[in-house]
């Protein structure tokens, strides 16, 4: 099966599963007990999330843990001059935020600094669906590849996804990048490297 015939299934299977708010709580439950989050909240430390769409896993309650912590936290804006391409800033508050590009919640250019991604010491990626070796099915611009293949191999890079949209196997191809982590609410999956 193609990506763009997978996309259209995994849409629906993403959107039932994202309506019990319990599950959302119970995969950032599992986020939280990483060891490498653990340390990140020890220290003033910096972490790009991404900014939830309807049907993704919400990261709002572990963005306001952050923020209680006093660490940084980045989200990506769309380039307007360079399709495909994100630029990251550091947001404190969801008053810095506009719909930018697909409607998407961006930080303001005008108020937030912008920062390098190679700055963050765990990255929050979202997806339509992952699979068992990491490896993830987005909506096709290539947006998160691009920022996975500039990452440091050493920064955490994680999943946080519905158990319904975790499959054994994703159709992959030579710019496809996995994360390190993926968290659904009843497993934690590291993918040997």
């Amino acid at each position: 099966m193609d990506k763009a015939a997978l996309r259209r299934g995994l849409r629906a299977r993403r959107e039932a599963s994202a309506a019990a708010p319990a599950v959302h709580e119970l995969i950032l439950h599992r986020v939280r007990g990483l060891p490498e989050w653990a340390r990140i909240l020890g220290g003033a430390r910096t972490v790009l999330v991404y900014l939830p769409l309807p049907g993704e896993v919400d990261t709002w309650p572990l963005i306001q843990e952050l923020w209680g912590r006093g660490v940084r936290t980045l989200a990506p804006c769309c380039c307007p001059e360079r399709f495909g391409d994100m630029d990251f800033l550091e947001f404190r508050s969801k008053d810095e935020l506009l719909p930018g590009r697909y409607d998407i919640l961006e930080p303001d250019r005008r108020v937030c600094t912008q920062c390098a991604p190679h700055d963050a010491d765990a990255v929050l990626v979202p997806a339509l669906a992952f699979d068992r070796d990491g490896y993830r099915l987005g909506f096709g611009g290539g947006y998160y590849d691009r920022l996975l293949s500039r990452l440091d191999p050493h920064i955490l890079t994680i999943g946080p996804t519905f158990h319904d949209t975790l499959l054994d196997h994703l159709p992959r191809e030579a710019h496809d990048q996995p994360v390190r982590v993926v968290c659904t609410e009843r497993e934690t999956i590291r993918p040997p490297r």
